[in-house]
Order: C-alpha cells, then structure tokens, then sequence
C-alpha cells in the first residue's frame, strides 16, 4: 500500500502538469479537520455550476465530445446574420468548468460554446486510445475542436479562447485547416500556454531534481495504465500532500481563495490516472510556432501568470514575439490556472479583445454585472 500512496502522489504531480520529486510545505491542521473543510467547501462552493445547452460533436474516431451553448440574451431571429461565437477550450486535466469566472462575466452578453477535451469531464474516453488502436495527439485535438465548431458554430465568426492544452488545440486547428481561421476567426486567446519546446520546462525545480522526475515519468507512466486501480487508491491516500501540490502548481500566490483552491482541486481530481499517462507524452512533441502565422491579422491576447511554473511566461513571450501585433499580458503574481486566481484582470481582458472583434455587447460590465462599453 505504501507504493500506491508513492505512486498515487507522483499521480497528482503529473496530473497538476509538474512531476514527481516536489517539495511541499507541511500542513498544520489535522487530516480530519482537513477532510472536513474539503468537503464543506464542495458542499457550499458555487464555482462549477453553470450550465447551458447541452450537446454532443463526433470526432474522426467517433468519440463522442461534450459541449454546451450559452446563447446572447439580446440574441433575436433575422437579426443580420449569425451571431460571433466564442468558444472556449480547457486544459490538461481540467474541464469546461475551469472557466467559471469568464462564464459568469460573460454569460448572455455574447453567444459561447463550452466544451470537454475528449476523456475529460462530460466527454467520452477516446475511442482510438480506449481500445489502444491510437495516442493521443496535440494535432488530433485540433480535429476534436474543428468537429466541435461544425456541430455548435456552423456558422458565423468565431472568437476563440483557449487555456494551455487548450490553446495548443487553437493551435493544432490552424496548422491543419488555415481556412478556416482566415476565413472564420474574428480574434483569439492564448492563456497561459505554449507553442512548444516544453520538454526543457523545469516546473521550478533544481536541475538534478528535474533529472531525476525524467528518469522516472517512464515508469510511473507505465504503473498509471497497468495498475490503474491501484494508483488511483494512492492518489486518494495522498489527498493532503496532493493538496498542496495541486496549489503549487495552480496559483502563484499563497493566499488564494479557499473556494477556488478547493475547486482547482477538484477538477484536477476527476481526471483518470490512465488519461493523464495518455495524454501527457503529446506535450513534449507540440511544435506549432508555425501555426501562430496564421493568426496574423486578427486581434490576439497571448496572457499568462507571471508565476507560471507549467508554462512559463517566457513562453507567452516567444508566443507574442511571433505575432507583433498581439497583446502580451502578464499578470502579477499569478500562476497557471491565472483565469481563476485572477478573474477580474482576465475577464477584463477578453472583454477587450471581444470589443476589437467587433463583438456587440461585449464591453466591460459594472459592478452590478451590466455591460456597458468599456
């Protein structure tokens, strides 16, 4: 048993995007004042909530991929057109939940899809990986998202706006079908992510520590799919170390919400021990810096937490020396999950560049919640 809490807490590092090997402060409260406090916080928190209209896009492979639609409330039939769409993908690990905040503050203003990275959240486990006939690829997420914008925005502009694995996606979908950014892409969001080289991430560690996660992520990924059940009771045995990595490598500030730490902790949390062994290999191959040329022309926001330690911000720079005329926004003391350790700044943000593509309604709202413009 002692492995699978070793194994389980290895589990947590990678399925936070860091590695095993971290050092985390002790936790002074007692386990069970600790389990406690988790579950009233889930019990009370409000973050994860809302919901649209639900629907289902197929992939190339079949695997069914869950998405909802918020509508614009000023939205009417005959209106001049379809309306912009804003469509929102989530990370690693995460869900279409992590954009709670951006969906609260945006929420009948403009017209926006929310939807579940395939073996994430509402969606299906893929179908290639599930029967072991494919990997996961970066490239292969970007024909998730092309499906996902044919079944919920068949037409009409689109803003996008992704989050790390997210924006790889954004990514992936203009490196395989430039027309349809040309011809369809009002503006788009690049949240704390990167076009590559994420095999030299050192996720704040030492260089022998670093060395060391290398030598191992092998086998802990091979223990993550042979001995699922297994590394899941670990990960479960684990939950107050995991606890604080998961903030670590979450949040740059130590006093975060503890609504929202607790949230982050869940998201991270529902993600199968097996889709983070699958998943995590494709980042080391993800080269799109290519792929942002196509983006040339239209509004961009390239925005991370300054305190990044899963995709630094030197990479948001390279991201935005790539495109001259991107906004680059680096947020103080803000870590990877920045959208909701620092809503406000981000929400503004999108606001903005929302306004730049010419989306109507999409000013900056007041402290009652109306929007006004900017």
């Amino acid at each position: 048993m002692r492995g699978a809490g070793v194994a389980g807490a290895a589990v947590g590092v990678l399925a936070a995007g860091a590695a095993a090997g971290v050092a985390v402060e002790r936790l002074t409260v007692g386990r069970g004042m600790r389990r406690k406090a988790r579950l009233a916080l889930d019990s009370t928190g409000p973050y994860g909530t809302l919901r649209g209209t639900p629907g289902t896009a197929v992939a190339d492979d079949g695997t069914e991929l869950y998405y909802e639609v918020e509508e614009a409330a000023d939205a009417a039939p005959g209106s001049g057109g379809p309306p912009v769409t804003v469509v929102f993908s989530h990370g690693y690990c995460l869900n279409q939940d992590s954009w709670h905040f951006q969906r609260a503050a945006l929420r009948g203003a403009v017209r926006a899809v929310y939807w579940d990275q395939r073996s994430h959240g509402r969606s299906e486990r893929g179908r290639g990986q599930r029967d072991g006939a494919g990997t996961v690829s970066i490239d292969l997420l970007g024909r998730d998202l092309k499906a996902v914008i044919e079944a919920a925005a068949p037409e009409g502009p689109l803003v996008l706006v992704g989050h790390s694995m997210g924006g790889m996606t954004q990514m992936a979908l203009a490196s395989q079908y430039p027309g349809l950014i040309e011809e369809r892409v009002a503006a788009a969001a690049f949240v704390g992510t990167s076009s590559g080289r994420l095999a030299e991430v050192t996720f704040g560690l030492p260089a022998l520590g670093i060395n060391v996660v290398r030598r191992v992520l092998p086998g802990a990924f091979r223990l993550m799919t042979a001995q699922t059940e297994l590394v899941e009771k670990g990960r479960r045995l684990s939950a107050d170390l995991l606890a604080g990595v998961y903030r670590r490598y979450s949040f740059g500030a130590r006093d975060v919400d503890p609504g929202v730490a607790r949230f982050a902790e869940r998201l991270l949390e529902s993600t199968p021990v097996d889709v983070v062994a699958e998943f995590y290999p494709a980042f080391a191959e993800h080269d799109k810096t290519a792929a942002l040329d196509v983006f040339r022309g239209v509004p961009v926001l390239v925005l991370a937490g300054e305190k990044d330690l899963i995709t630094p911000a030197s990479h948001s720079e390279a991201m935005a020396a790539a495109l001259p005329d991107a906004e680059l926004v680096l947020v103080p003391g803000a870590g990877h999950l920045v959208m909701l350790e620092q809503p406000a700044t981000v929400d503004a943000r999108l606001a903005d560049l929302l306004a730049a593509a010419g989306v109507g309604g999409a000013g900056r709202r007041d402290a009652a919640g109306v929007w006004g413009e900017g």
